[in-house]
């Protein structure tokens, strides 16, 4: 769709610069590393990760968008074989995707091969809005993979997958981000959304908080499949982010991000 790139991104770079801002006013927890050693490995992962997905659009004749624009093309999925207004459909197909990333989240933690993937994100020592964007190459080219392949199934519009990558991107960054929300807020937030303090409790080193709170946008998903977790056992303040054996300075350089799927569990 026409201007599609450049919408997401002013989205994007709008959105990190807020709560990095937000982090930096009010920060929730002390870090363990500093920004200047942990974010140019961050930022270059996701250099690397957009060079991939660059790579998947030269070998791919679709991606996302595109995928949903072809299958409305030909008809098919669910939301192309229906004739319910479009406010509808887009709404459901958000939904279903945000149930899909959340399906995702937990197969990617209960499979280990995946979770090989996936153990570069939590191996980051401290959570801020850079964590969000912290994920190795091979899972962003899964991951990728996945998501067209709802996207012809259910036959979602292309304005709603739009409108689902802007979401998520964004409320990635605000649950990752260490920033301090009023707990009164928090408390009524969460009801809906992942706030920061409901998706750390996912980074802590305590395997059954790690293996709950797997959603990005609604919290709805987690309480409704009961892998919701209120607050840490040791409290924020005395909880310790990251892998229990990667307590070091390994997780904040990059050929070790790169090569981490494939060491040893």
């Amino acid at each position: 769709m026409e201007h599609e790139a450049l919408i997401r991104l002013s989205a994007f770079l709008g959105l990190f610069v807020l709560f990095v801002a937000a982090e930096t006013l009010w920060p929730r927890k002390a870090r363990s590393q500093s920004r200047a050693r942990r974010w140019p490995t961050n930022i270059a992962i996701v250099v690397i990760d957009q060079l991939v997905a660059r790579a998947l659009a030269l070998g791919l004749p679709l991606l996302a968008v595109g995928a949903a624009l072809d299958a409305a093309a030909n008809g098919w999925g669910l939301f192309n074989a229906t004739s319910w207004p479009v406010w509808i459909e887009v709404i459901a197909a958000i939904l279903i995707l945000d149930f899909a990333i959340w399906f995702q989240h937990l197969i990617f933690h209960i499979v280990p091969m995946f979770w090989r993937l996936h153990r570069v994100h939590h191996a980051d020592r401290d959570i801020d809005v850079t964590t969000a964007l912290r994920f190795h190459p091979i899972e962003i080219a899964l991951s990728m993979l996945i998501k067209i392949g709802v996207v012809y199934l259910i036959g979602a519009p292309a304005l709603a997958v739009i409108l689902f990558e802007i979401i998520l991107n964004g409320t990635a960054m605000f649950n990752h981000a260490n920033m301090r929300l009023p707990a009164g807020l928090d408390r009524w937030l969460r009801l809906v959304l992942v706030t920061p303090d409901m998706h750390r409790v996912h980074h802590s080193t305590i395997r059954s908080e790690h293996n709950s709170n797997y959603g990005f946008a609604l919290s709805i998903w987690d309480r409704l499949f009961r892998t919701y977790t209120a607050q840490p056992k040791g409290g924020h303040d005395g909880m310790t982010i990251g892998l229990e054996r990667w307590q070091d300075d390994r997780p904040a350089k990059l050929g070790w991000m790169l090569k981490f799927p494939f060491d040893k569990l």
